[in-house]
Formats: C-alpha cells, sequence, structure tokens
C-alpha cells in the first residue's frame, strides 16, 4: 500500500519538475532494496510452529498415562531446551525467520510443560499462578534472544493473565490486576523497544485500556468514568502538542500512543452518557464531547489519520445522539430523520472545510 502510494507521489513531484527522474527511480530502488516488513514465509514458520507444539502437547496428553513419569520430564525439558538451542544457533548463522519458528515453540512448549509436570507431581498452585509463570518465562526468552516473535507471545500471555485472574477474581484477591495490568503493560513496551517489535506495542496500548475498563467495572461510578476520561484528555494532549516535554518520546512511538489515549478520552466520556439521567447533564457532556472531537481533529487531523477518524465518528455519533434527546423529541420520527439528513450533511461540510484549512495551512508552512 505505502509502495504503490510513494510511487504516485513519486511521478508526481517528476512531473512537476520538483525531482529528476533518476532520484526518483533511485529513491523507490532503496525502497524495494529494505527487507520487509511483512513476510509470508515468516507467517507460515510461525503457524507451523504453533501447529506443531499443538500436535507435540495433544499427543503427550493423549497417552500420558502410559509414559513413564522420567521419560515424559526428560522429553518435556528436552523440547523446551531443544527448541532455544536450535533458536539460538539459527540467529548466529543468520536464519531468523526459521529462529523465531524455534523460539516460539519452545516458549509455548514451556507453557505446556507447566501444566504437565503440575498435574504429574500434583503442585499446588492456580491457573493464574501457572499463566503468570508462563509470562514470566516467555519475557525471559524475549530478553535473551532479543526475539519480537517471543514478544508478540508475551503480549498475547499478558491477556491470558488477565483474564485468569479477572475470571477467579470472586475467589481470590481481585485488587491483584489493578498494579499487574500496567506492569505487565510497561514490560511489554520495555521489550517492543529493546527487540524492536514496534507492532507488538499495539498490545501493551490495548492492555492498559482494559485496564481501565477493569477498573470501572470495579467502581462503576461518575466519579470513576471522570477521571478516565481525565486521564485520557492529559495523556492525549501530553502526546498531541507539540509544547509538551513528552512530545518528542510519543512521536519516537508512532501515531499509537496518541490515538489510544484520546481512545481513552473518548470512552470515557461515552460512559459518561449513561451515568447521567438529567437532559441538561447529558447536554452540558454532549457539548464537551463535541468538543473533545473537535480538538482531536484540529491537533491530530493533519498527522494523525487514526485520531482524526476517530473524531469524526464521534462528532457525527455525538451530533446525532443530541438531535434524537433534543430535536427529535420534539417533532417525531420522520422529522428526527430530516433533521438528521441536515445534520449529516453539515457535518460533511465542516470535514471539507477542516481537510481544506488543514492544506492552506500546510501549503503556506512549505513556502
Amino acid at each position: 500500500m505505502y509502495r504503490g502510494r510513494l510511487e504516485r507521489d513519486l511521478k508526481l513531484w517528476t512531473a512537476q519538475g520538483l525531482i529528476d527522474e533518476p532520484v526518483a527511480s533511485r529513491l523507490l530502488k532503496e525502497y524495494d532494496s529494505r527487507p520487509s516488513s511483512f513476510s509470508l514465509g515468516r507467517v507460515l514458520m510461525i503457524i507451523a510452529a504453533l501447529l506443531v507444539s499443538a500436535a507435540v502437547l495433544l499427543l503427550v496428553a493423549a497417552n500420558w498415562e502410559a509414559i513413564p513419569r522420567l521419560v515424559r520430564l526428560i522429553g518435556i525439558v528436552g523440547v523446551i531446551w531443544g527448541a532455544y538451542l536450535a533458536g539460538g544457533l539459527l540467529i548466529t548463522r543468520g536464519a531468523e525467520r526459521l529462529a523465531a519458528a524455534f523460539l516460539v515453540l519452545g516458549t509455548l512448549a514451556f507453557g505446556g510443560a507447566i501444566a504437565l509436570v503440575g498435574q504429574m507431581y500434583h503442585l499446588s498452585g492456580d491457573t493464574f499462578q501457572a499463566m503468570l509463570v508462563w509470562f514470566a518465562g516467555a519475557v525471559v526468552a524475549a530478553v535473551l534472544f532479543r526475539s519480537g516473535a517471543v514478544t508478540a507471545i508475551a503480549g498475547f500471555l499478558a491477556f491470558v493473565v488477565a483474564g485468569a485472574d479477572w475470571t477467579a477474581s470472586y475467589n481470590t484477591n481481585e485488587m491483584v490486576l489493578l498494579w499487574l495490568m500496567p506492569v505487565m503493560a510497561v514490560i511489554i513496551i520495555l521489550l517492543v523497544r529493546y527487540t524492536g517489535a514496534d507492532r507488538v506495542r499495539h498490545l501493551a496500548y490495548l492492555l492498559l485500556v482494559t485496564w481501565l475498563a477493569f477498573i470501572y467495572s470495579e467502581y462503576e461510578t461518575p466519579t470513576t468514568a471522570i477521571t478516565i476520561a481525565a486521564f485520557g484528555a492529559v495523556a492525549y494532549l501530553l502526546a498531541a502538542v507539540p509544547q509538551s516535554p513528552l512530545h518528542a518520546v510519543a512521536r519516537s512511538a508512532g501515531a499509537s500512543p496518541a490515538f489510544y489515549s484520546y481512545l481513552v478520552l473518548i470512552v470515557g466520556l461515552l460512559v459518561l452518557h449513561a451515568e447521567f439521567d438529567d437532559i441538561g447533564d447529558r447536554l452540558f457532556l454532549g457539548i464537551i464531547t463535541l468538543a473533545a472531537a473537535i480538538a482531536g481533529i484540529a491537533l491530530s487531523g493533519k498527522e494523525n489519520g487514526a485520531v482524526r477518524y476517530l473524531g469524526y465518528a464521534t462528532f457525527a455519533a455525538e451530533t446525532l445522539y443530541l438531535a434524537s434527546e433534543t430535536i427529535g423529541s420534539i417533532i417525531g420520527t420522520s422529522g428526527f430523520f430530516l433533521v438528521s439528513g441536515l445534520v449529516v450533511a453539515l457535518i460533511a461540510w465542516g470535514v471539507i472545510a477542516l481537510e481544506r484549512r488543514f492544506s492552506q495551512a500546510e501549503t503556506k508552512a512549505e513556502a
């Protein structure tokens, strides 16, 4: 997708005389020479590792009682160490794709070994503790081998750990997730920066969003929703405003920090709509939501498409909601649809005007 857009831009710049055709050809050739972030072979290799891991674990489980205990233990340890040693050896030889498959196999086998050994020796503990040990093992493996694939496994395991404790929170200490989820998110972000697995950072941000949802589920009050919305607003401003001391750090992580913090702000405001029954409070909250949508479009509309489209969707949804709560209840259903159509037309006009203003501002800045 990006290559096609780059090629079109280079042709346009060449036609406008901004760059020479040989320069455009060299730029496109340099881009094509870069290693692709997506590799079908790598994906298929990881899928193969997942299938082999599942096959081995199912085979062992099916014949568990027929295998002597010592053979079971040696076999489990052998699979784990064999996979990790093979992965390390392949890394030294430059076969990173095949190495990633072996490292994933070793990490998944480690998780299976926790369950099988616990069952074999009747070790005390619960699912949450087992998943937490598995997550810790994946983190250690990701650090030792500097593996982006294992970092992704650790990211998914963080959700498994949270889910295991969330479902058992009525029988155990339900306060554990209040500190454990953000700690795991920070660990995943540090692993992402260390291993270079940039796309895995989305798992960490989603884990933080889930953590805020967990907090609201435990303390379902307007104060909690307001706090979440305020936290999202502050985090978004720190990430999006150029004068912010954290702006450079947030930009180094791409568009994700601004988008996810803006998402938390919008979700907090939407949750507040269900907390207030008075029409006056909802109108006031609607005005704040519209202001937040416009602020997101104004601050990040030019450089962050995710924030821009979320702002558009929020503005449109909130406008229709306010129309249904006020005008719609006065003039009836048919009139509501008429007004809604006019409102959508006004929204479209406003979007076009904003985009035209962004384009003019960019032109003036270049001049």
